[in-house]
């Protein structure tokens, strides 16, 4: 090359020489084939040639030089006729015309990460082929590397996760001076179903003071005016979960009289699973399996007392099993050994 310099005095040239690529990749033939007959596969690699001696190279000499691109391997198909029925065997065979290259195979998908709000699950990938016995064995990765991957993460419970949903306040409990009122608190899933799983830290109160400007001729009470009935049924059965509550809950009905008027008998009654949809006390039956926690039982035994006239063998595991615990029942009479008495004959039996 031939340089002509006209710059100020200052200047500064700088040439810069890069020594000549001698070592580049350049792709393999195909392989043999991985079956003489009925479907195989063939790949090619790559290789790092001089070109200065025509040799081939170990593969660090073509990492020096960064344009220098590593092909990538080619995968096809070969071998495709049916094998011969003399000889029918072969080392690698697919498992059927459609699909003769190994493919990808993947473990179950692992439980959400988050029960709502969105949350992530994984799953791990192998490749694998299957012989002509139908026998499945992992083979190398680069084997499945034309066979599309499938996702090995993906989102799951991306619907919003319940809240407490409020309903409107009642009336103040007093028509002058301080009271309170009340309202119900639900907690409601992302279709608009009553629901658990609301966190209870974030639940809004169900209860606040109020003050009815109207003045009241009468001493006014330093403690907020308690609600008088009706209002005083009305909140103890929000706050009473036994009795009514705006969440799901086991309501149980009044026992029903014993069966039988002496002795034991059994006595009944009916459990609902139920909530309180409304301050005007709405109440609405729901499915058991709505209501949390153990249910109440339905059924108990009772004791009516001796029957007079009767005398009944006592056999301990016989009643446990049938009548059940009487510690929370009433006295229970049982007959009681003492000893027999002293024989009436001294010999000659009595």
């Amino acid at each position: 090359f031939q340089i002509r310099y006209a710059g100020a005095a200052d200047s500064l040239v700088q040439f810069i020489f890069y020594q000549p690529i001698i070592h580049q990749w350049r792709e393999t033939d195909f392989f043999p084939c991985s079956a003489s007959c009925g479907g195989g596969y063939q790949l090619t690699s790559a290789e790092c040639f001089d070109l200065r001696s025509n040799q081939v190279v170990t593969d660090q000499y073509c990492h020096f030089y960064p344009e220098n691109i590593k092909p990538k391997p080619k995968l096809q198909e070969c071998n495709l006729d049916p094998c011969p029925a003399s000889d029918g065997y072969k080392q690698i065979m697919p498992y059927d015309l459609y699909h003769p290259l190994p493919r990808w195979e993947s473990t179950p998908w692992t439980a959400c990460s988050s029960s709502c709000g969105g949350g992530v699950q994984s799953r791990s990938l192998s490749c694998v082929e299957e012989d002509i016995q139908g026998h499945i064995s992992p083979v190398e990765e680069w084997k499945c590397m034309y066979t599309p991957k499938m996702h090995v993460v993906q989102t799951c419970n991306i619907f919003d996760c319940p809240k407490w949903l409020a309903q409107e306040w009642s009336l103040c409990t007093v028509t002058c001076g301080q009271g309170l009122r009340y309202r119900v608190v639900l907690c409601i899933d992302h279709r608009g179903m009553h629901t658990g799983g609301c966190s209870p830290k974030t639940k809004p109160h169900i209860k606040e003071e109020c003050i009815i400007p109207t003045p009241c001729y009468k001493p006014k009470e330093k403690l907020p005016v308690e609600a008088k009935l009706p209002w005083y049924k009305q909140a103890q059965e929000l706050e009473e979960r036994t009795v009514v509550s705006e969440e799901p809950s086991f309501i149980p009905e009044a026992w029903s009289t014993c069966s039988v008027t002496c002795g034991v008998g059994m006595q009944v009654r009916l459990v609902k699973c139920q909530v309180l949809l409304s301050f005007s006390q709405s109440v609405v039956d729901l499915p058991i399996d709505e209501c949390e926690g153990p249910k109440p039982v339905s059924q108990r035994s009772c004791y009516g007392g001796p029957c007079s006239g009767e005398a009944t063998e006592y056999n301990p595991d016989e009643t446990e099993l049938l009548y059940g615990s009487f510690q929370e029942l009433y006295e229970l009479y049982d007959w009681e050994y003492q000893g027999f008495t002293e024989c009436s004959e001294s010999c000659g039996g009595g």
